[in-house]
This record gives C-alpha cells, sequence and structure tokens, in this order.
C-alpha cells in the first residue's frame, strides 16, 4: 500500500468533512450568497452567452481559420511597426461593444495566430473598456469631464499597459519572432477583402443583437435600439450570402437554413431569439458536414467554447457569491462596506474600487446604471474612475480565462498592473475635479 498517496486522500476526505461539518447554512447572508450566485449565473447564461459570447466564439473560429497568419504577424506580430501594431489593437474597443467576457474568444484567436503579447494585451483591454456606446453614455449620464477621463485613460491604459507587459516577458516574444521569420506563406484561396467582409458581417451582427437600451425613449440611438432586430436579421441574409459566395457553403444547406429561421420568425414572431437560435444551430450543422475550412471553422469555435465557457461559468458564480447580482446585491461581502470603502478620495477608496471592479462583472453599459447608484449614495468620483477603467475591462471570470491563454504569473501581472493604474487614475481625476 502507497502510505503517501493514501495519506494524501486522508487529507482530502477530512478538508472535505470539515468543510461540511463548519457549512453555515444556518447564517441568511451565507445562504443569499449562494442564491445571488446562481441568479448571476442563470442571468448571465440567459442573457449574455446566446447573443455574446456565441457570436464571438465564431468570429475567433473565423480569424484562426480564415485570417491569414502572415496578416495578423503583419499589424500585430513581434516585428510589426510598433506603433500600428498599439493603435490597430487600441481603437479597436470603438467598433466592439463587448465585455470583459466576449472580448476574450477574439484574444485567443489573435494571440494564437500570432499576436505579440504587448498588442494582443492592448487589444484585450481595449475592446470591453473604450466601445463608443458606454463612452457616450458614460458622458450622459456620470457627466462630460467623466467620460472625458474614462476615454482618454482607457486608452492610454491599453497601450501603457501593453507595452509593460512586452518589456516585462520578452523571452516570449523572441521565441514568436523566431518562429515567425521561418512561416512560410500559405496559399489564400480568397481575396483579403472577402475575408474582411465576412468577419465585419459577423462583427455588425454582434453589435446589433446586443444594442443596449437608452435612457430616453428618442435619438438614435433608441431607434437603433428598436430596430436592432431587423438590423440583425439584414446582417443574417448577408452571412448567407458570405458563406455561398466567400465561405463556399453548398447553396441548398444555406437555403435550407434560411428558410427555417423565416419559418420560425413567421412562427414566433414575439421570440426573435428563438429565430437567432435556430440560425446559430443551422450554421453550426451545414459547417460540419462541410469539408475543408468551413469545418475546420466550427472545429475552432467548438475549441474556443470548450476551454473558456466552463472557467466563465465558475468564475460567475464564484464573483455572484462574493459581490451578488449588480441589480439586487445579496453577496457575502455586504454592500454597506462598499459603500462606506469608497466614498471620497483617498488612495484606499481608489485602490478598494478597482480592486472591487476588477473582480466583479459587468455587462455592456451596465456598468454606467450601477456607478450612478454608487454616486448616489456617496461613492467619490476619483473611486468611480478608478471602477470604471478597472471593472468592465477586467472581471473574475476573465482572469479565469486569460490564465489558460497566458498562465499564472503574466495573468497576475496583467491584473496588477489594471488595478494599479486605475486606482492611480482615479486618484488624480479625484484631486482634480
Amino acid at each position: 500500500m502507497n502510505w503517501i498517496s493514501e495519506r494524501k486522500k486522508l487529507i482530502g476526505f477530512l478538508a472535505i468533512f470539515l468543510f461540511i461539518y463548519f457549512l453555515p447554512v444556518d447564517v441568511n447572508r451565507f445562504n443569499d450568497a449562494i442564491i445571488g450566485a446562481f441568479k448571476l449565473l442563470k442571468w448571465y447564461a440567459k442573457e449574455h452567452v446566446i447573443l455574446c459570447l456565441i457570436p464571438s466564439f465564431f468570429i475567433a473560429g473565423v480569424i484562426t481559420v480564415f485570417v491569414s497568419q502572415a496578416a495578423v504577424i503583419k499589424y500585430f506580430g513581434v516585428s510589426a511597426k510598433k506603433w500600428l501594431a498599439y493603435l490597430v489593437a487600441s481603437i479597436s474597443g470603438t467598433v466592439l461593444a463587448v465585455c470583459s467576457c466576449t472580448i476574450l474568444p477574439m484574444f485567443a484567436g489573435i494571440y494564437k495566430r500570432g499576436a505579440g503579447i504587448g498588442p494582443a494585451i492592448t487589444f484585450l483591454y481595449s475592446g470591453p473598456a473604450i466601445n463608443i456606446l458606454s463612452i457616450m453614455l458614460t458622458a450622459r449620464i456620470l457627466g462630460f469631464e467623466m467620460g472625458i477621463a474614462r476615454v482618454i485613460g482607457a486608452v492610454i491604459f491599453s497601450v501603457v499597459i501593453g507595452l509593460i507587459m512586452a518589456s516585462i516577458f520578452p523571452e516570449k516574444n523572441k521565441e514568436k519572432q523566431a518562429k515567425q521569420f521561418n512561416i512560410p506563406e500559405m496559399e489564400n484561396n480568397r481575396v483579403i477583402w472577402q475575408t474582411a467582409l465576412h468577419l465585419l458581417i459577423l462583427i455588425l451582427i454582434l453589435v446589433f443583437v446586443n444594442w443596449g437600451e437608452p435612457l430616453v425613449d428618442e435619438g438614435l440611438w433608441y431607434l437603433i435600439y428598436t430596430a436592432r432586430w431587423f438590423i440583425t436579421a439584414f446582417c443574417g441574409l448577408l452571412l448567407a450570402l458570405s458563406l455561398i459566395f466567400i465561405i463556399k457553403i453548398r447553396l441548398i444547406h444555406v437555403v435550407i437554413v434560411v428558410l427555417a429561421v423565416l419559418f420560425t420568425a413567421l412562427l414566433f414572431p414575439q421570440f426573435p431569439l428563438i429565430s437567432f437560435i435556430v440560425a446559430v444551430i443551422g450554421i453550426s450543422i451545414i459547417l460540419s458536414i462541410s469539408s475543408g475550412e468551413p469545418q475546420e471553422w466550427i472545429t475552432e469555435t467548438w475549441g474556443f467554447a470548450k476551454q473558456i465557457l466552463p472557467l466563465l461559468a465558475a468564475g460567475v458564480l464564484v464573483a455572484g457569491f462574493l459581490l451578488g447580482t449588480p441589480d439586487e446585491g445579496g453577496g457575502i461581502i455586504p454592500g454597506d462596506w462598499i459603500y462606506t470603502m469608497v466614498g471620497g478620495n483617498t488612495i484606499i477608496a481608489n485602490i478598494f474600487a478597482s480592486v472591487i471592479g476588477a473582480l466583479m462583472y459587468f455587462a455592456t453599459l451596465t456598468e454606467v446604471p450601477i456607478l450612478q447608484g454608487l454616486m448616489n449614495n456617496g461613492m467619490g468620483k476619483g473611486p468611480a474612475l478608478a471602477l470604471l477603467l478597472a471593472g468592465p475591462a477586467i472581471s473574475l471570470p476573465n482572469m479565469l480565462v486569460i490564465r489558460g491563454v497566458l498562465g499564472n504569473k503574466k495573468t497576475m501581472v496583467f491584473v496588477l498592473l489594471v488595478v494599479v493604474m486605475a486606482a492611480i487614475s482615479g486618484w488624480i481625476y479625484g484631486s482634480l475635479f
């Protein structure tokens, strides 16, 4: 008998027993935190997975299979011009209305294709931090100066953090650089504008299907919100044409999927989400039964889903247990503590706000009304900006997935950089305003 192995099992059984024995199930706050964790997970599954994550998985699959590795290396690679790589990566968020979790498959896709760690990290931060909708809503609700401070801070953050990461971990870049010199030019079955158009259509679907409801029932943003499903349907028809003429899927297969979606839309006109689900299932099937690149696309898409979804689910549960849901609270950490800790503009208040923001999950655009509530309850302007700069860009679920892509050390450094820079920026902003 292997006593060392058996001793480890005994210690494990003992730890589980003690955990169960002292489980505080008779404490209301603990029970509320458990319920809050599963409420957040349910909300995430209903509101975010189908419309945000699944399209982003398909986009990541396109990047991995259809986007030339030489093109990624040209703009994001280790040998690319730094000013161009960081410029492209830092402004990407202005067109991607995504959250800290939705950006992950895209980040993993470009990193896998050969992007340097600096531009990849810049893209990872900028995607959810500076999308144009969030900036406009911030300026409108929290004040013009807060909106300006957020966009300046986020752009500078993304570039500085990327540069620091590249300088701290140069050995990885040297390895990539050596490999990239030996990468042969691969024959491409299509011209670059076709791949770009196909990718653009998928991005437009992601953007419009997740268009957030504005606070006022007027203006361009509200008009787009009311018509978002019609715009998404139009983009879906463009995607069908792209599947036929660019990806070379058989016409009869695409026609069957389109007819199935139209039939579902006529049968359930009040539930467009059902038609969207039918479209996702139909596209997945026709890609899987096709040969060559289409089958590689769905394989890579499924690979990203397998890697990311379990980690996100675990992270959302932990975040919900600690902090509860954004609208109800209910986490193990009392809400009064948060209000007390982020009042004023002390260094401690800014650090606390950036840490809470880094742990908490924010869906796209939800950070603004949450911050409005916190500021109405005494949160200082400095801590508010610190939370704005840290919160939408990273979260506990986001960290777990980044760890799977970059490893423990790089993830810890990235998170630490975000938290520290957000806290310093918040303190400076709070001192000025």
